[in-house]
């Protein structure tokens, strides 16, 4: 009897110990946006640091990764070097570990952007010029997830997202703006930014935790589909 049970208590700890394996998030770590479009007004040194931000924090609202601090990995550091170095009461010490290593590390490119804008009959008032305007924006980013143990590009897509607006609008300027700011958020740009972002974090997840073979992916494939042969149509050989 006593075989029986301690077969039984190994089994269940056997169990227990894959399945916590089984079930470890993905570790990922984001890493700064890169820009091959020249004509991005928007673009500027702060840019690729706030799409950073923008992503981790999408990522971290799915609860599907373990998303792990790069950008300011060097205050982190700092925090616990502080911690040994005994100026710190012991009832908030920090504890001395290994940072951990990211399995996988994720980079993205904006390979395209455009603009459209049509306006109407323009108001000004204090200087401030206001007018009716059709704008459009489309943006698309290259995303590929590198494993960080070997390098190897494990799997890339391309994300795209849209959006429009209409009606009495004022000119922003650019000298002075973030990209995460509620003004610029308002704008076609800002809200194709946000939706292109929100479309990555739901493809990573689709990706790394439900796999390339789970069917949220054909999704992906349909829209990867289409805008392929959107992007050979558009193809003038002539």
């Amino acid at each position: 009897m006593r075989k029986k049970i301690l077969l039984f208590v190994t089994i269940v700890f056997v169990l227990s110990l894959f399945n916590g394996f089984a079930q470890e998030k993905p570790r990922i770590g984001v890493l700064r946006f890169t820009n091959n479009v020249t004509s991005m007004w928007w673009w500027q040194s702060k840019t690729a640091s706030e799409l950073q931000d923008m992503l981790i924090s999408e990522l971290v609202s799915t609860r599907a990764f373990q998303i792990l601090e790069r950008q300011e990995l060097n205050a982190v550091l700092s925090e616990q070097d502080l911690s040994a170095s005994g100026r710190v009461s012991k009832s908030t010490l920090v504890k001395m570990r290994k940072i951990k290593g990211a399995k996988y590390l994720i980079a993205g490119t904006v390979s395209a952007y455009e603009k459209t804008s049509a306006k109407g009959g323009k108001v000004r008032i204090k200087g401030l010029s206001l007018g009716g305007k059709k704008e459009k924006t489309y943006i698309a980013v290259d995303v590929k997830i590198i494993d960080a143990e070997t390098g190897e590009i494990v799997d890339a897509k391309t994300i795209e997202a849209k959006a429009k607006a209409k009606g009495i609008s004022a000119g922003l300027s650019t000298r002075h703006f973030s990209i995460a700011g509620s003004d610029f958020k308002k704008t076609p740009t800002g809200k194709a930014i946000r939706a292109c972002i929100v479309y990555i974090s739901e493809y990573l997840e689709c990706s790394l935790v439900e796999g390339l073979d789970a069917p949220c992916m054909k999704k992906w494939d349909k829209m990867d589909k289409k805008r392929r042969e959107k992007t050979k149509g558009a193809i003038d050989l002539d």
